[in-house]
């Protein structure tokens, strides 16, 4: 079985310590092997990851990884309610940060021109994954790229 790309995913079953409904990172390389790390703290709405990853168990393991979009910017391309309460509307061609909380749900902060600054919420709120195929990822430069192990 091949694995799967380095990147964010839910956990959708236990894998080794991980239990099922977690954020991780799967790191597909690295020594001594692929390895899962765990969300250890949130800053500016992004995960900072725990430097001590788990490895994983057995190349089988991989089928227990629900993949996620990426961490960051995306614009709406098609206009959508955040669930079925209809909570919040997010209209065609606004500006979202995209995150996610430690059980691997989305969530979207919506900036605001702020004296003169884009400003981004520490409050967000929840979508669902049915919407992840409404927004598109911006690129956005990084001035220090975060590392992984």
């Amino acid at each position: 079985m091949s694995l799967p790309p380095c990147g964010l995913y839910r956990t959708t079953a236990a894998i080794a310590s991980i239990p099922e409904g977690r954020l991780v990172y799967f790191h597909n390389h690295g020594d001594p092997g692929p390895g899962l790390y765990l969300p250890e703290s949130w800053k500016a709405n992004r995960m900072q990851l725990s430097p001590r990853g788990t490895l994983l168990p057995s190349p089988e393991d991989v089928r227990y990884l629900e993949p996620l979009p990426p961490e960051g910017f995306y614009r709406v391309v098609e206009a959508f309610d955040c669930c079925d309460k209809k909570c919040r509307r997010f209209e065609q061609e606004a500006l979202l940060q995209l995150g996610y909380n430690g059980e691997g749900h989305a969530i979207v902060f919506v900036p605001e021109w702020v004296d003169g600054m884009l400003a981004i919420p520490e409050r967000g709120s929840r979508i669902d994954a049915k919407n992840f195929e409404r927004i598109k990822r911006l690129r956005v430069p990084e001035s220090q790229p975060r590392e992984v192990h």
